[in-house]
Parts: structure tokens; sequence; C-alpha cells
């Protein structure tokens, strides 16, 4: 399903973020242009969680604040998408003084991946589908 443009900012910045998924995982492939040390890593997801994702969580909770409303399952799914954003900001606050470091972004990393999946695979579908023309479009005045 090609993506409404209400929702294609956010799908854009998931890329970042799911490439960010990939490198925390343990034998994680090499990137271009990314860290290969744990330091590095933690350093640079730190660094994306502050610059970016702390936004994107932002946008997305706002635009959940009214597709909600549109459907039994969007309910259903805002609340999971906030305990998920809740969760990830407590994983990329604690990793920086995590005694396990390794094990921690391998479980941040995998926990990521997975709610992103969660999003693009059944959040977004569902507004889509469930949400009018107008209100995909006060969505995108949102962001």
């Amino acid at each position: 399903m090609k993506r409404h443009e209400a929702l294609a900012p956010l799908s854009r910045e998931h890329h970042e973020a799911l490439i960010l998924s990939q490198l925390l995982k343990k034998d994680a492939p090499v990137y271009k242009g990314l860290p290969t040390d744990d330091k590095g890593k933690v350093d640079y997801a730190i660094g994306l969680f502050i610059t970016k994702l702390k936004h994107h969580f932002a946008a997305e909770e706002k635009i959940l604040a009214v597709a909600k409303f549109y459907h039994d399952s969007i309910a259903e799914l805002t609340t999971e998408i906030k305990e998920d954003h809740e969760t990830l900001t407590i994983m990329f606050q604690d990793l920086a003084t995590s005694k396990q470091q390794i094990i921690d972004m391998d479980l941040l990393g995998n926990f990521l991946q997975e709610h992103i999946r969660k999003e693009e695979r059944v959040l977004f579908p569902l507004i889509q589908e469930h949400c009018d023309e107008d209100t995909l479009q006060q969505l995108k005045e949102l962001l």
C-alpha cells in the first residue's frame, strides 16, 4: 500500500531508525559512514534519539491523538505505541550507563525494529483505511 502524503514524512524518518536498529544488533553489518565500535554506536544512537527520534515520537503521538477516534483498532494501537515510545525513551536514556551495553544495544535494536514494523505494517495502513481525506490532510498539517 502506497503511503499517504500525510504519513510519508514519518515513513521516511523510519528508514534512518531502521538502519540504527540494525546497527545496534549483535553481529551488525558495517554501514558506510556509521560507527563500528560499541562506544561509537552508543554515542550515535543517543545522538539520533536526542536530535530526531524524540521529535519523531512526539509527531506520531500528535497524529494518534486525532486518528484514534476513527477506529477501535487505531485506539488500541495508540496506547501500545505510546507505551513503546516510553520504553524506547528509557532504553535510549539508560544505554550510556549500561553495565551490559552489548546486550542492551541488541535489545534496543530489536525492539526499535519491531516498533517501526508495527507502525508501518499495521498502524499506518489502518489510519489510511479508516480516516477520510479531510482527516488525513489535518494529520499532514500537524506535522
